[in-house]
């Protein structure tokens, strides 16, 4: 496809992934047999503000790897991101489902967010494929951690978000080691700190609104 169509594409992807109904995941939920649990009324809040957060984190990561697959150089890298993207559909759709179940609801700024990633996606994707890559790799390190804090706040009795949590982590750690063995550039300091920084101004805004 040309770059015009690429970026038609995108956009369709973007006001379907923002604005359309949930998406479909190829695998079901993990936490398909897992019964729900008696929550108190905090706790399904609480849950359900980390759960806003891990799907507005969801509607970033399709969004970097849509900019980054249209601004790629190497057919075989923009492959790769376009395949992450698909992958991370999943967690989409798995994260979407369990805010509902809990009551709450995904966040208003997902237009937001999506924008906003998207932009630094395509950036970085200029940046070289080595760069892009070696982004990607870091982004998916720091989601690893995030959900691994996540699985440490959630309340002991919600095995339900627990399930969908831990295959998540398991998913982007695999994104992360892929991105390195294809090439992927570590990143400067500076710049993982940007996007710690970044990443924090979401999650804490997310958890809220």
């Amino acid at each position: 496809m040309s770059s015009a169509d690429r970026l038609i594409g995108s956009l369709d992807q973007a006001i379907r992934l923002v604005f359309g109904p949930r998406p479909h995941a190829e695998r079901s939920t993990p936490a398909v047999s897992v019964p729900e649990s008696d929550l108190s009324a905090e706790e399904r809040d609480l849950s359900g503000r980390l759960m806003r957060i891990n799907h507005a984190g969801e509607i970033c990561a399709q969004a970097l790897y849509q900019g980054q697959a249209l601004t790629a150089r190497l057919e075989h890298v923009r492959d790769k991101m376009e395949q992450a993207a698909q992958e991370e559909n999943d967690h989409l759709a798995w994260t979407e489902e369990r805010v509902h179940e809990l009551g709450s609801h995904t966040s208003y700024l997902n237009p937001v967010w999506y924008g906003g990633s998207f932009a630094i996606g395509a950036i970085a994707g200029l940046a070289g494929d080595r760069w892009s890559l070696g982004f990607l790799a870091e982004t998916e390190r720091q989601v690893v951690e995030h959900l691994g804090e996540h699985l440490e706040r959630l309340p002991a009795g919600d095995s339900r978000s627990r399930a969908i949590l831990l295959q998540m982590r398991e998913d982007e750690g695999k994104h992360a080691t892929t991105a390195v063995e294809s090439g992927g550039t570590p990143l400067p300091r500076p710049v993982q700190r940007l996007m710690r920084l970044t990443s924090r101004v979401m999650t804490r805004t997310a958890f809220w609104v």
